[in-house]
């Protein structure tokens, strides 16, 4: 793969990665945490292979994909890649998803979970690593978990043998300033505390913030950024998280 990738395109993929590495650096400062508890997922929705395979040679070798047809069509393009789902992920196909992500970020429902714990038993195979959507900011327009009624789904979650509930997720409100998402990011964290008062089975993770606000993000606990822009360029609108 090496001898036909563009070098010029890795160098530049490695430099956006160093930039945004640094800015994880500078919020993880902030707030008094390691930089190594803060994953970055490369969300390539939309990004063609060959650009791909160019920033893996760059470093960026965990990618986030909102669409599973997308992720099908380029992972065979890409070894030595983890992927995340991180759009909505339709019950129908729960099987294909599980055969090809690590992680599944976008479990929005208590049906989508049983579905899931069902065919990964079904299967035979180790536990699923997923987060749990929250729609905190209560916006009809987004998918995800009520608080509220996670709340009173959690014991029933936890029950889920073959998942693996790494911790929360959300897709935050589209705002002018970085700071105006601080208290999405916030609800995340105070939301996720009380839950796993309640459950030991509830990781502590956190994927929260993008390009715009994903400093913010950091200073409020994230343990997951999922980044696109920043690294890929400007793309059609949704490009990041979520709905596509």
């Amino acid at each position: 793969m090496g001898s036909l990738i563009d070098s010029g395109a890795v160098d530049g993929f490695r430099g956006a990665r160093s930039r945004v590495l640094e800015v994880v650096a500078a919020a993880c400062r902030r707030g008094g945490r390691d930089p190594l508890d803060v994953t970055l997922v490369a969300v390539s929705k939309t990004v063609e292979a060959a650009r791909l395979q160019a920033a893996v040679e760059a470093g960026l070798t965990l990618l986030g994909e909102n669409r599973v047809q997308e992720a099908e069509s380029k992972a065979p393009l890409l070894p030595g890649v983890r992927w995340h789902l991180i759009g909505p992920l339709q019950s129908n196909k729960a099987r294909r998803a599980i055969e090809l992500f690590d992680v599944i970020e976008s479990v929005d429902s208590a049906d989508l979970a049983r579905r899931l714990d069902r065919i990964v038993g079904e299967a035979g195979r180790s536990p699923l690593s997923v987060y749990l959507q929250v729609n905190v900011d209560r916006d009809q327009a987004k998918a995800g978990f009520q608080p509220e009624t996670l709340e009173l789904e959690m014991p029933g979650l936890a029950e889920l043998g073959n998942l693996r509930l790494l911790g929360l997720m959300t897709v935050g409100r589209l705002v002018g300033r970085a700071e105006d998402a601080r208290p999405t990011f916030t609800r995340l964290r105070e939301l996720s505390e009380r839950l796993r008062g309640l459950t030991g089975e509830l990781g502590p993770g956190l994927s929260m913030g993008m390009t715009d606000d994903y400093a913010v993000a950091i200073e409020e606990g994230a343990t997951v950024i999922r980044v696109g822009r920043a690294l890929f360029g400007e793309r059609p609108r949704g490009g990041e998280a979520g709905p596509a």
